[in-house]
């Protein structure tokens, strides 16, 4: 049995061996096979490309041999064209030369000409000059004159006639601006007035307290002039009590001290109790009486003038000038009346009516304080307004109403023509006959000053000035320049409300005698 089996186990090994060796030999024809037909593939496959690139290659040669000729072709024709246009251009060079010659030929023709021409006109000069000479010694034998004198003399008559002109031209020109202007500016203003028609009362630095009876005088006085004393400390005024009868008189120029003087006086002659303790509880009650009154009489100004918002201090302040005067003009009411007309005047030009009246309102703040602090009314006003944040506009506008500054704005203008209109109307101020004497004396003082001036007169209380004038020394065209020197002058040294009219007179007189 085992023998059985290794001879079938050897019969099976020697079959696989077989079957290998003879499928080995089989894939190795198969193979050699695909390798020959391969590599003839391949060799075939080779010479065709030879043969392509072979074509290709005599292909590209004849390509590039065309195109080197074309490109020969074509440098040859552009260098042909080029020489032609060298050629061209030497052509048009050579002509511009054969012209520039002949031009330059011309210019030497030209030259010679000229230079001939120009000794000519020498010679006619020199000859010329000669002449002028001539003639200048024949005008002077003739004239009697020099020729600088003839020429002083012409220049004197070019000069005149210049001057006449020009006075003719202004005088035309004035009259043709102010003629609109004039009637415009009349229309505004006198309808700001008509509208604002506020009274004035005229106010003074006293106040008269009447009394029941002339035994009240010894009863305020006191025994050894203790009560009078007394009060006149505490208030700060004088008591004048003369002879004038049932009445007494408080001076000063403080009107809030001289208000609480006469309030706590007539206190006192109402209650009968007369003695320095009770003087000291009226003085009291009357100084808190006149503080209430200053903020009420600021707020009712406010309101009148139609002005709101302002600062509570502000108020108080524009109160005070409740007891202030301004020549006896009554500085809250000008300063009221100021408001309105800058109001009416700007509604009538189109501007900011708020604006304006609140400028008007403050323009004179400055005087409630101006006793008790140093500076003028307009820095006071200034610095009140800055103070209290008021518009630069306002500040512009407080700052120049006198023409300390220049205006900036429109508003600053009306202000100062409202604050004008205000002072100069007829009552609304006095001055004393020193001050008014002493303005009418320097107004004629600064027109008899002028060369060719007669003699001057100030009329109409300083409105106007009339100035006579020596006629063989001021011509009709001097006479318009001079006005306006004249009126130059009184502006730059004089201050005054309103405006000054200059009037120049000029007159000729003949006078015979038949005999």
């Amino acid at each position: 049995m085992p023998g059985i089996i290794i001879a079938v186990v050897a019969t099976l090994v020697i079959s696989v061996l077989v079957t290998w060796i003879l499928s080995t030999n089989y894939h190795k024809k198969v193979t050699e096979g695909k390798i020959g037909s391969a590599e003839e593939r391949a060799r075939k496959i080779i010479d065709e490309a030879l043969k392509t690139a072979e074509e290709t290659k005599r292909e590209k040669l004849l390509e590039a041999k065309e195109e080197a000729m074309k490109t020969r072709n074509d440098l040859e024709k552009e260098v042909k064209d080029r020489r032609k246009e060298v050629q061209r251009s030497e052509q048009r060079v050579q002509q511009k030369e054969e012209n520039v010659e002949k031009r330059s030929e011309a210019i030497e023709k030209k030259e010679q000409s000229l230079n001939a021409r120009e000794d000519a006109l020498n010679k006619k000069s020199e000859e010329v000059a000669k002449l002028k000479e001539q003639r200048l010694q024949e005008l002077e034998k003739i004239s009697g004159l020099t020729s600088e004198q003839a020429k002083e003399y012409l220049l004197k008559i070019v000069e005149d006639d210049v001057k006449h002109e020009s006075a003719v031209m202004i005088k035309n020109m004035e009259a043709e601006a102010k003629e609109e202007a004039d009637k415009r500016a009349k229309e505004i203003v006198v309808n700001a007035i008509q509208r604002c028609a506020a009274d004035h009362v005229s106010e003074t630095t006293i106040s008269v307290v009447q009394l029941p009876n002339d035994e009240m005088k010894g009863r305020i006085i006191g025994r050894e002039g203790r009560n009078i004393r007394t009060l006149e400390t505490m208030t700060g005024v004088d008591l004048i009590i003369d002879d004038t009868p049932e009445a007494v008189v408080i001076s000063g120029f403080d009107p809030i001290r001289r208000e609480v003087a006469r309030i706590a006086l007539e206190k006192l002659i109402v209650d009968g109790r007369i003695h320095p303790a009770r003087i000291e509880e009226m003085v009291e009650k009357a100084q808190k009486e006149v503080a209430a009154k200053i903020k009420e009489e600021g707020e009712n100004a406010a309101i009148e003038a139609g002005v709101h918002g302002l600062h509570p201090e502000v108020i108080k302040i524009l109160g005070r000038m409740k007891f202030r005067t301004s020549y006896g003009q009554n500085c809250l009411k000008h300063s009221v009346e100021v408001a309105q007309l800058c109001g009416l005047l700007a509604s009538e030009l189109g501007l900011d009516v708020r604006i304006a009246k609140r400028a008007g309102l403050l323009h004179d703040i400055g005087k409630a304080v101006d006793h008790e602090l140093e500076g003028s009314h307009i820095q006071l006003g200034v610095d009140i307004c800055k103070k209290y944040k008021e518009s630069q506009v306002v500040i512009n506008a407080v700052e120049a109403h006198h023409g300390d500054v220049e205006p900036q704005s429109l508003i600053a203008v009306l202000v100062q023509a409202a604050d004008t209109i205000s002072s100069a109307r007829p009552g609304a101020r006095r001055e004393t006959l020193e001050t008014y004497t002493s303005r009418l004396k320097e107004l004629e003082e600064i027109t008899n000053s002028f060369k060719g001036v007669d003699h001057s007169f100030a009329i109409q209380a300083g409105r106007e000035v009339r100035v006579m004038v020596v006629p063989e020394q001021v011509s009709d065209a001097d006479m318009v320049l001079m006005a306006r020197d004249i009126a130059k002058k009184i502006e730059d040294e004089m201050e005054y409300p309103g405006q000054i009219k200059v009037n120049i007179i000029r007159e000729s007189r003949a006078t015979d005698y038949a005999k």
